[in-house]
Protein backbone atom coordinates (compact mmCIF):
# COMPACT_ATOMS: atom_id res chain seq x y z
CA UNK A 1 0.00 0.00 0.00
CA UNK A 2 1.44 3.38 -1.02
CA UNK A 3 1.93 5.89 1.77
CA UNK A 4 1.54 9.57 0.94
CA UNK A 5 3.99 10.68 3.64
CA UNK A 6 6.83 8.55 2.17
CA UNK A 7 8.80 9.75 -0.85
CA UNK A 8 7.87 7.51 -3.83
CA UNK A 9 5.19 5.87 -1.67
CA UNK A 10 7.10 2.99 -0.07
CA UNK A 11 10.23 2.06 1.85
CA UNK A 12 9.95 3.52 5.35
CA UNK A 13 13.58 2.66 6.16
CA UNK A 14 16.24 3.37 3.55
CA UNK A 15 20.00 3.02 3.56
CA UNK A 16 21.67 6.34 2.78
CA UNK A 17 24.84 5.48 0.90
CA UNK A 18 27.73 7.59 -0.30
CA UNK A 19 29.86 6.71 -3.28
CA UNK A 20 31.63 7.74 -6.40
CA UNK A 21 29.95 8.12 -9.77
CA UNK A 22 30.61 4.48 -10.70
CA UNK A 23 28.45 3.39 -7.74
CA UNK A 24 25.44 4.40 -9.86
CA UNK A 25 26.28 1.77 -12.49
CA UNK A 26 26.98 -0.82 -9.80
CA UNK A 27 23.54 -0.58 -8.20
CA UNK A 28 21.75 -0.25 -11.53
CA UNK A 29 23.50 -3.07 -13.41
CA UNK A 30 24.55 -5.55 -10.72
CA UNK A 31 21.49 -5.21 -8.45
CA UNK A 32 18.86 -4.26 -11.08
CA UNK A 33 18.11 -0.96 -9.36
CA UNK A 34 15.46 1.21 -10.93
CA UNK A 35 16.19 4.93 -10.60
CA UNK A 36 13.08 6.77 -9.48
CA UNK A 37 14.75 10.14 -9.03
CA UNK A 38 18.04 11.77 -9.99
CA UNK A 39 18.92 15.29 -8.91
CA UNK A 40 22.13 16.88 -10.18
CA UNK A 41 24.48 18.61 -7.76
CA UNK A 42 27.70 20.53 -8.35
CA UNK A 43 29.88 17.40 -8.64
CA UNK A 44 27.45 14.48 -8.78
CA UNK A 45 23.97 13.21 -8.10
CA UNK A 46 21.41 12.47 -5.41
CA UNK A 47 19.63 9.30 -6.52
CA UNK A 48 16.65 7.47 -5.10
CA UNK A 49 16.44 3.96 -6.48
CA UNK A 50 14.35 0.86 -5.99
CA UNK A 51 16.03 -2.52 -5.58
CA UNK A 52 13.36 -5.21 -5.46
CA UNK A 53 10.79 -4.04 -2.90
CA UNK A 54 13.23 -1.68 -1.14
CA UNK A 55 14.61 1.80 -1.62
CA UNK A 56 18.15 3.16 -1.40
CA UNK A 57 19.33 6.75 -1.34
CA UNK A 58 22.69 7.35 -3.01
CA UNK A 59 24.89 10.43 -2.93
CA UNK A 60 27.42 9.85 -5.73
CA UNK A 61 30.03 12.39 -6.76
CA UNK A 62 33.59 12.93 -7.96
CA UNK A 63 35.22 13.61 -5.61
CA UNK A 64 33.01 11.73 -3.13
CA UNK A 65 30.66 13.86 -1.01
CA UNK A 66 32.37 15.33 2.06
CA UNK A 67 31.35 13.93 5.42
CA UNK A 68 30.21 10.59 4.03
CA UNK A 69 31.53 7.28 5.23
CA UNK A 70 31.46 3.79 3.73
CA UNK A 71 28.48 1.58 4.55
CA UNK A 72 27.68 -2.10 4.64
CA UNK A 73 24.53 -3.05 2.73
CA UNK A 74 22.79 -6.45 2.52
CA UNK A 75 21.00 -6.94 -0.81
CA UNK A 76 18.81 -9.87 -1.80
CA UNK A 77 19.17 -10.62 -5.50
CA UNK A 78 17.60 -13.33 -7.69
CA UNK A 79 21.00 -14.81 -8.66
CA UNK A 80 24.01 -14.20 -6.41
CA UNK A 81 26.50 -15.61 -8.90
CA UNK A 82 25.31 -13.33 -11.70
CA UNK A 83 25.17 -10.20 -9.52
CA UNK A 84 28.61 -11.00 -8.09
CA UNK A 85 30.11 -11.40 -11.58
CA UNK A 86 28.50 -8.16 -12.79
CA UNK A 87 29.78 -6.27 -9.74
CA UNK A 88 33.34 -7.47 -10.37
CA UNK A 89 33.12 -6.43 -14.05
CA UNK A 90 31.99 -3.00 -12.87
CA UNK A 91 35.11 -2.58 -10.71
CA UNK A 92 34.02 -3.94 -7.33
CA UNK A 93 36.57 -6.00 -5.42
CA UNK A 94 35.84 -9.49 -4.14
CA UNK A 95 35.41 -9.91 -0.39
CA UNK A 96 33.92 -13.38 -0.46
CA UNK A 97 33.02 -15.62 -3.37
CA UNK A 98 29.47 -16.95 -3.73
CA UNK A 99 28.90 -19.92 -1.45
CA UNK A 100 26.07 -21.76 0.23
CA UNK A 101 25.63 -20.64 3.85
CA UNK A 102 24.23 -22.75 6.72
CA UNK A 103 21.28 -20.33 7.09
CA UNK A 104 19.76 -21.32 3.71
CA UNK A 105 21.24 -18.53 1.63
CA UNK A 106 23.78 -18.41 -1.15
CA UNK A 107 25.83 -15.32 -0.40
CA UNK A 108 28.85 -13.31 -1.51
CA UNK A 109 30.46 -9.96 -0.78
CA UNK A 110 32.06 -7.16 -2.79
CA UNK A 111 33.49 -3.75 -2.01
CA UNK A 112 33.02 -0.77 -4.30
CA UNK A 113 35.67 1.86 -5.05
CA UNK A 114 34.37 4.14 -2.29
CA UNK A 115 34.68 1.39 0.31
CA UNK A 116 31.03 0.34 0.67
CA UNK A 117 30.60 -3.36 1.35
CA UNK A 118 27.75 -4.99 -0.54
CA UNK A 119 26.63 -8.36 0.85
CA UNK A 120 24.64 -10.22 -1.81
CA UNK A 121 22.30 -13.06 -0.96
CA UNK A 122 19.67 -15.33 -2.44
CA UNK A 123 17.45 -17.30 -0.09
CA UNK A 124 17.66 -20.97 -1.06
CA UNK A 125 15.40 -22.54 1.58
CA UNK A 126 11.86 -23.54 1.03
CA UNK A 127 9.19 -21.07 2.08
CA UNK A 128 6.44 -22.73 4.09
CA UNK A 129 2.79 -21.77 3.64
CA UNK A 130 2.96 -19.96 7.00
CA UNK A 131 5.97 -17.86 5.93
CA UNK A 132 4.47 -17.06 2.54
CA UNK A 133 1.34 -15.68 4.22
CA UNK A 134 3.29 -13.13 6.26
Amino acid sequence: MKQTYIRHGFGSVRPYVYGQLDTIALIREAFDALELERLAGPTGFHIEAQIGDSMIVLEAAEPPPPGGSPSSIYVYVPDVDSSFAKALKLGAVEISRPEQKPYQERAAGVKDRYGNTWWLATYTGLVSDDEGAR
